[in-house]
């Protein structure tokens, strides 16, 4: 009669006990975590604890131009020794030469990131020929501007492999060694365009989803396994006007530019931030696509925000076949 009885046993109990406990320590701990979040929030950053540069290799992908150079000038200032990889020769070798010449050790590799083996071989002559590296920063990225019937197939191959299979690359060779030293930090940079899905697009926002995803399950893997001192980073900037979205005409916000982008981006790394999302408005705008009908927030992106209207006007990319 008392077959079909539910008896909770002990192992259920404990269960149970282990689960309630946990509960309330998460609750009494979000507690401290939401007011250090405030306080930090509200301090300066000249009032808060940085963390040094000086020299720490800093690898940087994309380094030749844009965003990349500026985060050069401003690292290699600070103190660091900084390694830039890009596939344009040209524009690598102009950032080199200036920061050489106001007497900075800087090193320039081209590099083809769409290219897996040479990643690897690149990889492998930094460690050998500069020493392991500290902070890698994943900046480089490509895109097309086309609709998804006008991408080739080669172009949709291309934004992948240097917007998010290159991180991969970097990363798996670059990161045992800060597990070895108990240092390191990987930062990731992504795009607001990786957090809300844009017109003309596809293959770049899909790609920046992308590195949203990596970056959160890298974190997940490092603090599982203990590695408390090998930070990461995920930086989303809006536009940003270094020639990657020329034409663009965004409504409600100007452009972003590449030095405010560089500055932020070092404070976020000095500060061991997980997120970065710039401006720091569009963070809670966000949450809207989740809350709001769907119906409601395409009236908020196209009239609104006039969203599709303004990559409309963004010059179009020499095509790849």
């Amino acid at each position: 009669m008392l077959e079909g009885t539910k008896i909770n046993s002990p192992s259920q109990m404990s269960s149970i006990f282990d689960i309630a406990k946990d509960t309330v320590l998460f609750l009494l701990l979000s507690c401290y975590y939401i007011l250090e979040s405030l306080f930090w929030t509200l301090v300066p950053n000249v009032m808060r604890p940085m963390k040094s540069l000086k020299d720490d290799v800093i690898l940087i992908t994309g380094g030749g131009g844009g965003v990349g150079r500026q985060l050069a000038i401003r690292l290699a200032r600070l103190g660091a020794r900084v390694v830039l990889w890009d596939i344009n020769k040209e524009a690598l070798e102009k950032s080199c030469n200036d920061l050489k010449d106001e007497g900075y050790d800087v090193r320039g590799d081209v590099v083809d990131l769409a290219d897996k083996e040479s990643v690897y071989a690149a990889a492998d002559k930094v460690k050998k020929e500069v020493g392991k590296v500290d902070i890698l920063i994943n900046n480089a990225g490509v895109v097309f501007g086309e609709t998804l019937l006008d991408l080739s197939d080669t172009a949709i191959e291309t934004t992948y492999k240097v917007n998010i299979l290159a991180h991969y690359w970097t990363t798996k060779s670059f990161l045992p060694d800060m597990i070895s030293s108990g240092k390191g930090h990987i930062v990731t940079v992504g795009s607001v365009a990786g957090l809300l899905g844009t017109y003309r697009c596809t293959d770049y926002s899909a790609t920046k989803f992308a590195t949203v995803g990596f970056h959160e399950s890298l974190f997940t893997e490092l603090r599982a396994h203990g590695h408390n001192t090998i930070y990461s980073t995920l930086v989303c900037p809006y536009y940003i006007n270094t020639g990657m979205f020329d034409g663009v005409t965004p409504r409600l916000m100007p452009m972003l530019e590449p030095d405010y982008v560089a500055e932020t981006m070092i404070d976020s790394i000095r500060k061991n931030e997980v997120n970065c999302i710039m401006p720091g408005s569009v963070r809670y705008l966000l949450p809207l696509k989740c809350l709001l009908p769907a119906k409601m927030c395409w009236d908020l992106m196209h009239r609104v925000m006039k969203g599709p209207q303004s990559m409309m006007h963004l010059k179009r990319k020499p095509k790849l076949n």
